[in-house]
């Protein structure tokens, strides 16, 4: 997949992310995937890699708005939350999973899945908190009983 370009026509800058984003996705190879995932990076590109809160990129003005795969519009963070609440049990299963996978080195099988969903339905009782959540999936049997070699594969 080709990368994205730095500078714009004549050397200039682009002018935002979000434009080199939709340059990009004009190649419909890249297409296919990018719908579905640049809205989510849109509504966060008002924070910066530190998590500080920007209304600029470059010179451009942030556009935070974006259409989920499931049709639901949002102009800005706060919305995209709201969008995310509304399928919240499908956005913490999902985390649950990419964390467990995270914590094991590995993907994620279908023999892990009732310790995705336990680590989910035990963190219920504490409104779904990250600490519960990291907690569940440490305690769960996958993680504990991870073998050495899997390990030092890890950590490399």
């Amino acid at each position: 997949m080709p990368p994205l370009k730095e500078t714009g026509e004549g050397g200039q800058a682009q002018a935002s992310l979000r434009a080199r984003m939709e340059e990009h996705r004009s190649n419909a190879v890249c297409a296919a995937c990018h719908k579905q995932m640049d809205p989510l990076g849109f509504a966060l590109e008002n924070f910066d890699a530190i998590g500080k809160y920007r209304t600029t990129d470059g010179d451009a003005r942030i556009d935070a708005s974006g259409l989920l795969p499931d049709g639901t519009q949002f102009s800005n963070p706060i919305e995209f939350r709201q969008a995310l609440l509304a399928h919240r049990a499908e956005f913490v299963r999902n985390f649950t999973d990419k964390l467990m996978t995270y914590a094991l080195g590995r993907a994620v099988s279908y023999t892990d899945m009732p310790a995705v969903r336990a680590a989910v339905r035990d963190a219920a009782g504490s409104d779904y908190r990250w600490g519960s959540l990291i907690l569940g999936v440490v305690s769960s049997e996958p993680f504990q009983m991870r073998r050495a070699a899997e390990m030092v594969t890890a950590t490399r």
